[in-house]
C-alpha cells in the first residue's frame, strides 16, 4: 500500500487540499497520512485544526511549531522548528511520498526536511509569480526539491519545465480551489446571515489584505487607505478577515480590530471561516478587495469583480475580473468606482475563469495514485536545449 502524506499549515492552504484530501482518504491502496501544524494549531487564528477533524479527517500528526511572533527572526525560527517536527514525523511514518501545497514558509520547511530524508515530493501550485512576497522564493524553492509537479494553468506548467524540471513529470490540471465551488453546496444569503450571526440586509466587500512582506511594515498604509476609501460607502457592509501569519501580521491585526470596533454594525471580521462559509460569503458578495490569491483563482467563477491592491499579487495571472491598483488613497477609490460600474460587472459575469472549470483535485489524487515511485527521487536538470 502507498503511503502519501499531506502537510497543510493554514486555513486557506485547508481549503484548496481538500478534495485531494478526501480523494487520497478513500483511495483503496492509499495509506493517507495528514501532518497538520502551523496556523492550524494557534488560537490566535482560529484553531481551525478543530474544522479538520469535523470534517472528517483523522490526523496522524499535529506538528506545533509556530511562535507568537510576527518578527522575522519569529518566522525563521517557526522554520527551524517545522524542519525538526517534520522529521522526526517522517521517521516514524515513513511516507513514500509527500503532497505540498503553495509557497508558505512552513511549507518549505517541511519540503526541506523531506528532501533530507529522501521522501519525495509532488507540489500543487508551482510556477506562479508573486514578485512582492518572500513567497516567490519559496515557492520556485519548492518546486526544485519536488519530484511531481501539478500547476494551475500551462503558463505556470512551462514556467516549472523552465526551471529545470521534466515535462513527464509538470502537469497542468487547473486550480484545485475551483472543486469548493463546484461540489459544496453554498449556502443561500439568508441562511449565511444567520450562520455568521450578521445581518447581510446591505450589499457588501469582502477585504482580505495579507502583509507584503518584501515591505518594511508589510505595508500596512495600504490597509489603512483602503478603509478610508470604504468610508465613502457607507452602504455596503464589510466582511474582513485577519491576515495571514507573516512577517508584520501584528500591524494590520490592529488596524482591522480598531475598525471593527468602531463599525460593528457594518464590520464584520473574522479569523476563519471555513470553505462553505467562506465561499458563501464571495457568492454573494459584490465585490473582493485586497491581495489574497482567492480573488483571482476562486472570485471569477462566480462572475464578481476583485480589486487587487498593491504587489502582493504582482506577476500571477489574472484574468479581465480583476482591476490591479497600488497602495494609495486615490488608485483604490478609482479602481473601487471601476468594479463597481454596471460595464464591469457585464464583463465579470461573461468572463471564464483562467485556473480551469474544476475536476482538478480528482486528476491530482488519481496521479497520485499511480505514478511510477521507483527512480522518483532521482533528478536530472531538465534544458530546454534538449527541446531543440
Amino acid at each position: 500500500m502507498r503511503k502519501i502524506a499531506v502537510f497543510t499549515g493554514t486555513r486557506a492552504e485547508y481549503g484548496l487540499l481538500y478534495w485531494v484530501m478526501k480523494g487520497l482518504q478513500i483511495e483503496k491502496n492509499v495509506d493517507f497520512q495528514l501532518f497538520v501544524g502551523g496556523m492550524h494549531l494557534s488560537r490566535e487564528f482560529g484553531f481551525t485544526v478543530e474544522q479538520i477533524e469535523a470534517d472528517g479527517f483523522k490526523i496522524r500528526e499535529r506538528l506545533d511549531f509556530l511562535l507568537s511572533s510576527d518578527s522575522s527572526e519569529a518566522i525563521a525560527k517557526s522554520m527551524a522548528l517545522a524542519l525538526m517536527s517534520a522529521s522526526e514525523a517522517f521517521t516514524r511514518h515513513r511516507p513514500d511520498l509527500l503532497v505540498i501545497l503553495g509557497d508558505r514558509f512552513e511549507a518549505m520547511a517541511i519540503a526541506q526536511a523531506a528532501m533530507i530524508m529522501r521522501v519525495p515530493i509532488a507540489h500543487i501550485h508551482g510556477g506562479e509569480t508573486t514578485e512582492g512576497l518572500i513567497d516567490e522564493a519559496v515557492r520556485h524553492s519548492i518546486s526544485k526539491m519536488a519530484h511531481l509537479h501539478f500547476t494551475a494553468t500551462e503558463t505556470y506548467r512551462k514556467r516549472v519545465i523552465q526551471l529545470g524540471e521534466h515535462p513527464n513529470r509538470v502537469f497542468n490540471f487547473g486550480a484545485p480551489g475551483i472543486d469548493n465551488i463546484k461540489q459544496l453546496k453554498l449556502l443561500a444569503r439568508e441562511e449565511l446571515s444567520v450562520d455568521l450571526g450578521f445581518k447581510l440586509n446591505k450589499p457588501y466587500f469582502v477585504v482580505t489584505y495579507h502583509p507584503v512582506t518584501l515591505i518594511d511594515g508589510g505595508d500596512s498604509d495600504a490597509l489603512i487607505n483602503l478603509i478610508s476609501a470604504l468610508n465613502d460607502y457607507p452602504n455596503y457592509k464589510v466582511l474582513m478577515s485577519y491576515p495571514n501569519a507573516d512577517t508584520d501580521n501584528g500591524e494590520l491585526i490592529r488596524i482591522l480590530d480598531n475598525f471593527h470596533k468602531n463599525n460593528q454594525d457594518r464590520v464584520f471580521l473574522f479569523k476563519s471561516l471555513g470553505q462553505l462559509k467562506y465561499l458563501s460569503v464571495l457568492k454573494h458578495c459584490k465585490a473582493v478587495l485586497g491581495n489574497s490569491s482567492s480573488g483571482l483563482i476562486e472570485s471569477p467563477s462566480f462572475g464578481i469583480p476583485t480589486l487587487n491592491i498593491g504587489d502582493r499579487q504582482k506577476g500571477r495571472l489574472a484574468g479581465a475580473t480583476v482591476v490591479n491598483c497600488d497602495s494609495t488613497q486615490s488608485s483604490i477609490t478609482q479602481g473601487l468606482s471601476t468594479i463597481l460600474s454596471s460595464e464591469f460587472r457585464e464583463v465579470c459575469i461573461k468572463e471564464e475563469n483562467p485556473y480551469g472549470i474544476g475536476n482538478t483535485s480528482e486528476k491530482i489524487v488519481s496521479k497520485l495514485a499511480s505514478h511510477r515511485l521507483d527512480g522518483l527521487i532521482k533528478k536530472q536538470f531538465y534544458d530546454l536545449s534538449d527541446e531543440q
